[in-house]
């Protein structure tokens, strides 16, 4: 059985990160932060985030 994947905007990483999104986009860019483009947009994989997240400075946010 496949597992679902989830996907998330800059805004909505942002919120969760508590961050503001053009850093949010800054990191993308930059690739500090695990993210890719679909249509000339930034979005990013729940399980990357929270694995990212974990393994950060920052390490505190899991997204829901």
């Amino acid at each position: 059985m496949d597992k679902q994947v989830k996907f998330y905007t800059a805004e909505e990483i942002a919120k969760a990160l508590r961050l503001h999104p053009y850093t949010v986009r800054r990191l993308s860019r930059e690739k500090k932060i695990p993210a890719f483009k679909f249509g000339g947009q930034w979005r990013f994989r729940k399980d990357e985030i929270d694995r990212w997240s974990r393994n950060s400075n920052k390490g505190t946010a899991t997204l829901k």
